[in-house]
């Protein structure tokens, strides 16, 4: 079964929960302590999930040696001092997406893991719940012929309150880096390369952060991703999967547990997927595979493709005039 793995979480807010919710489902993963900025809500998070040590600091998660690896789930703009703090002291990481909220931090952040020969993967949970890893075996497989065309789209009704990272610009608000990321992490999975053709439009909102946006991308091939995402309204948040010989669709795709398969001339086809909990423990065994593998990054989701998606949502920004106060 492999060695236990002592986890760390930096953070203690509703993605913090979802990823302890799922790591007790894992057998060989001990939550063993918790970090927040308030030792109350450290207290609080470690009663309700059975973490063995709470600290008001991140500081103390860090350097804990018995944390084997720690995930990283605070705001967006303190994944880098996160992730660093954890990787100069010796741990593995797994940080939320996005990995930062600009090329020159992943970079550093990158270059870091690397001079410290250390594990580091961001979180981008969709590509190991088990039905992508399906999804994945077909394309490869030639299911669906050659993959043509990708719509995908993630939007949901997110009241304007200037104070709230969604659209607090101090926060790195807005909705690409929020959900944006994944239609556009997940065309860079379908497609696996950089597209030739780049258009995007976006809808600012009054504190100058992106509330509504969509992106096209086309490929070398001729195949085109046409990507959404919105704070403004709740839509389908589907995906559809364009071969030449079928077609794949993914409701709620970001979390999926359904294929819909339509074939030509044939009834859909529809394929189960359930997972237990969150669905967010799949990216958790990947960490602790790749550990017992002596493995410094994931394959299914490796460093150089977490730079290339972070270079790709600072071209749009740019093409919207859109940068962070603490970008200036």
């Amino acid at each position: 079964m492999g060695k236990t793995f002592k986890w760390g979480i930096l953070g203690t807010g509703k993605i913090a929960n979802k990823f302890a919710l799922g790591l007790a489902t894992l057998p060989r993963a001990e939550l063993f302590a918790v970090g927040s900025r308030s030792q109350e809500k450290a207290e609080s998070f470690a009663r309700t999930h059975g973490a063995k040590h709470a600290f008001g600091s991140y500081e103390q998660v860090a350097a804990h040696p018995e944390v084997d690896v720690v995930y990283v789930a605070t705001p967006h703009p303190f994944h880098l001092p996160g992730a660093s703090l954890c990787l100069k002291q010796g741990k593995a990481v797994l940080c939320e997406k996005p990995l930062t909220v600009n090329l020159q931090q992943a970079e550093q952040l990158v270059g870091l893991a690397r001079e410290q020969q250390l594990f580091l993967m961001e979180a981008m949970w969709t590509r190991f719940i088990p039905a992508i890893v399906e999804l994945r075996k077909w394309i490869q497989a030639g299911r669906l012929g050659k993959i043509v065309k990708l719509q995908a789209d993630f939007s949901f009704k997110a009241p304007f309150d200037p104070q709230k990272r969604t659209y607090n610009p101090e926060l790195a608000g807005g909705a690409l880096l929020d959900i944006g990321i994944y239609p556009i992490a997940f065309a860079y999975m379908i497609f696996g390369r950089e597209p030739v053709h780049v258009s995007s439009f976006a809808q600012l909102a009054p504190t100058g952060v992106d509330q509504q946006a969509a992106y096209l991308f086309g490929y070398e091939g001729g195949e085109i991703a046409s990507l959404q995402a919105a704070f403004t309204a709740d839509f389908q948040k589907s995906a559809f999967v364009i071969g030449t010989s079928g077609m794949v669709e993914l409701p709620l795709f970001w979390r999926a547990q359904q294929l819909i398969v339509h074939l030509p001339e044939q009834k859909p086809q529809v394929f189960d997927f359930p997972y237990p909990s969150t669905g967010l423990q799949f990216q958790a065994e990947e960490v602790m595979n790749c550990l017992d593998a002596g493995m410094l990054e994931s394959d299914v989701m490796p460093l150089d493709e977490s730079l290339r998606i972070m270079a790709m949502m600072d071209r749009l920004r740019k093409e919207w005039g859109l940068r962070y106060p603490f970008e200036q």
